[in-house]
């Protein structure tokens, strides 16, 4: 039969029948319907949960259609809400839902319990008191009125619905009770949910009792640095110790370091703490657990990986240098393309100012890593790379610890500038100790002496310097990618200057562009005559002094601008500096151009030879070094054993004394490369046949007369190039090095290639 009551949509709140339950009614509509129950319906209300608790105005989609019909027993009024004692009556169907004039009005009908088989419930109601019991006793889910009740003989269907209401479970899981009408089913799903529950129990009385243990452990350990807290302030020791202390375990807790790292600090700080302040070991323990904590172990930037924009910012730093910026971009590929790549030690060898130290900040500013330098010049001692072991007075880390510490990241450019430069005396061999340090098969467990525990280096970028190859130990230089930088011909200096250092010496000088007008040409003559240097530094130093006469120009005579010129720069640079190699003006003989490599690149130098009478004597003067000397002895005998080719009497150097000159008698001069140039002025002298002028030559020679390849091919052609020589003669196994050679060299010079000492002097006399 259905009857009509008003309707109240509640909130995460099942009612059953047979209880009290108290609910704040705060909705003017369900207020306006408990007013309505009150006064028009014998205080009878309808009761339905919504299935969303955050819907504030529900529909008929949006409630459950299964409710319950409650009498109101009290009402409290408050002024924004009603606080009513409802209990329930019996089970409900929602069958319409109406609006009504002040609230809204449901149609229902009542559903009855349904018995089932007798014998079965009997079983279950006892199985279910059995459970009760079980768990009341630790759990106290169930009050005692509730296990009287059940003893006094409560019906099985008032004691489903008052064991439900008691019970934990989702206001979804009490709807499912409140929708089901069977009783037996009730009975059997309550005790499903008990059996979850005392499973539940159970885990949570575990993990209880294994948070108790673990809170009587710290409070255990609390109370032990207390009392030594105490002790030590009876002691008179400071408190500061155990404040460190606390604060030490405090970081360790919240970063992740490595556990071997965290066993060591707690090992060692269980030993600071147990000595007393004015010990002198609890210094050096501190500052090993500071340092242990401050390198870093696990923080990392990431890369850039836009290829395009590293090129970009290693083109605006440096011009040329191709061959570097090439291998730093293919790094930077593979290491994208695998996500995983062991770091390469790279080895930027060439002479001063060419740019290497500058290249490496550019590298890590290309790659958005930190970067961080040590200088290895002059360094003699092992224990600078690898630390002092802690038993010395003052002991700490190595160079390249300490950098890491500075970086603060796993993964830094990590320059290590002039390993060229370092020595070894009875305090150890530097050298050997860097082999650990730039090996990739050995740097992920490097091991300092300070630190004591491995460290990973296989995440450094390292970029290594120098100055000259040969001055790197071979067991290092084999574990170097060596990329040779040259010095820079006049055309790339030229170009440094207008992008680089002219821009950056008015910045620094404070001048606008306007105001310092330098041309091309003006450059070149700077270059030329008042530079000799491989690099720029010089160039940059005498740039930075013209900008500097120039603001005093500015500011002193009022002038606007300033525009460089030849006898502005005579007047305020002086007279040219440097003596710009210049190429014989007539063939002559007994005079030959060789070319030399010099630590600030090529040069071209004339070798002259004489003869006159006495006792056969070869004289060498010019501070030659013992390669050359050989050379020229070389080229003497050779001289002497084919001296019928040339159409010269034998006899001849019993009574003659041939001496050989190199001019810059004080600049001293090494290598085997003169040897050609050396025979070619020999032959010339005895044979009277004038050599070309225009034309230089290198290699070095053999008794025999082979003439054999030699190094510095590039710096060498540029030297001619720029004293206006046309014709190169080259040993014809550094052909392959024209490759090189500027292109603009190889237009204006005629390479000539020799295998022989014949070859040489049929291209070379005239």
């Amino acid at each position: 039969m259905s009857q009509t009551y008003p309707l109240i949509c509640t909130r995460g709140v099942v009612v059953f029948p047979g209880q009290d339950l108290v609910i704040d009614v705060g909705r003017p509509a369900s207020m306006e319907a408990v007013n309505e129950a009150q006064e028009n319906y014998e205080k009878k209300i309808c009761l339905f949960s919504q299935k969303d608790v955050k819907t504030d105005n529900p529909t008929l989609d949006d409630i459950y259609k299964t409710g319950t019909l409650c009498e109101i027993r009290h009402i409290r009024r408050f002024d924004n809400f009603l606080r009513v004692k409802f209990r329930g009556i019996s089970r409900i169907s929602l069958t319409e839902w109406t609006d009504g004039v002040s609230c809204d009005m449901a149609t229902v009908e009542t559903l009855e319990s349904i018995s089932q088989d007798a014998t079965e419930e009997q079983a279950l109601v006892r199985l279910l008191a059995s459970k009760i019991e079980g768990l009341s006793e630790s759990d106290k889910l169930f009050s005692k009125d509730l296990i009287l009740e059940m003893s006094r003989g409560v019906s099985p269907d008032q004691l489903s619905d008052k064991a439900v209401v008691a019970f934990p479970i989702t206001l979804e899981r009490r709807q499912e009770y409140l929708e089901t009408l069977g009783i037996n089913d009730r009975l059997t799903m309550l005790i499903a949910d008990m059996e979850k529950e005392k499973t539940m129990a159970e885990v949570e009385q575990k993990i209880n009792s294994t948070v108790k243990e673990r809170i009587d452990q710290g409070q255990r350990d609390y109370y032990l640095r207390e009392k030594m807290s105490v002790i030590r302030e009876e002691l008179g020791d400071t408190q500061d110790q155990g404040k460190e202390a606390a604060e030490i375990r405090k970081r360790l807790e919240s970063n992740p370091y490595p556990q071997y790292i965290k066993d060591k600090v707690l090992e060692e700080l269980s030993r600071y703490e147990m000595l007393p302040m004015a010990s002198g070991e609890t210094g050096v323990i501190k500052s090993y657990i500071d340092w242990l904590m401050d390198i870093p172990w696990w923080q990392e930037t990431e890369d850039n990986e836009d290829l395009n924009k590293a090129q970009d910012i290693l083109d605006e730093d440096h011009f040329g240098l191709e061959k570097v910026k090439e291998r730093i971009l293919e790094y930077l590929a593979v290491k994208q393309m695998t996500n995983s790549l062991k770091a390469p030690i790279i080895c930027l060898v060439g002479p001063p100012g060419v740019g290497k130290t500058s290249l490496a900040k550019s590298v890590a500013r290309a790659l958005d890593r930190k970067f961080v330098k040590m200088s290895l010049g002059g360094v003699r001692d092992e224990a600078e790379i690898r630390g002092h072991r802690r038993t010395y007075l003052g002991s700490m880390p190595g160079r390249i610890i300490q950098g890491m510490k500075k970086a603060g990241v796993v993964n830094p450019v990590f320059l290590i500038d002039e390993i060229d430069k370092m020595a070894s005396d009875y305090k150890g061999d530097p050298s050997s100790a860097m082999l650990e340090v730039l090996d990739p098969e050995q740097n992920t467990l490097f091991s300092d002496h300070y630190i004591e525990e491995a460290y990973d280096l296989s995440k450094v970028l390292f970029i290594a310097t120098a100055n000259y190859l040969e001055n790197i130990p071979p067991a290092l230089r084999d574990r170097l990618e060596i990329i040779q930088l040259s010095s820079y011909t006049d055309i790339e200096k030229i170009n440094i200057a207008k992008k680089h250092l002219v821009p950056k010496q008015l910045s620094e000088n404070g001048l606008q562009p306007n105001q310092f007008k330098i041309s091309e040409d003006m450059l070149l003559y700077l270059i030329r005559y008042y530079t000799r240097e491989a690099g720029v530094r010089q160039l940059e130093r005498t740039v930075a002094t013209l900008c500097r006469k120039t603001v005093l120009e500015v500011l002193k005579n009022k002038k606007k601008s300033v525009t460089v010129t030849k006898k502005r720069i005579k007047d305020w640079l002086g007279n040219e500096k440097v003596d710009y190699g210049k190429k014989e003006m007539e063939d002559q003989v007994g005079t030959v151009t060789g070319l030399a490599y010099t630590s600030f690149g090529g040069d071209i130098l004339q070798i002259e030879a004489n003869k006159f009478e006495g006792k056969g004597r070869l004289i060498l003067t010019g501070k030659l070094g013992d390669v050359m000397k050989e050379s020229a002895s070389i080229a003497l005998d050779y001289l002497k054993a084919h001296a019928q080719e040339y159409n010269i009497d034998s006899k001849i150097f019993e009574t003659t004394d041939v001496h050989i000159h190199v001019p810059e008698g004080a600049v001293p001069k090494d290598g085997p490369s003169a040897g050609v140039t050396m025979t070619t002025a020999l032959v010339s002298c005895f044979s009277e046949k004038p050599v070309k002028a225009n034309l230089a030559m290198t290699g070095e020679v053999t008794l025999r007369g082979n003439v054999l390849p030699i190094g510095g091919l590039k710096e060498k052609s540029l030297a001619a190039h720029r004293s206006g020589i046309e014709t190169i003669i080259i040993p014809q196994q550094n052909v392959k090095d024209l490759d090189d050679v500027p292109q603009e060299v190889k237009n204006a010079i005629q390479f000539i290639p020799v295998s022989n000492v014949k070859q040489v002097l049929d291209n070379a006399l005239v």
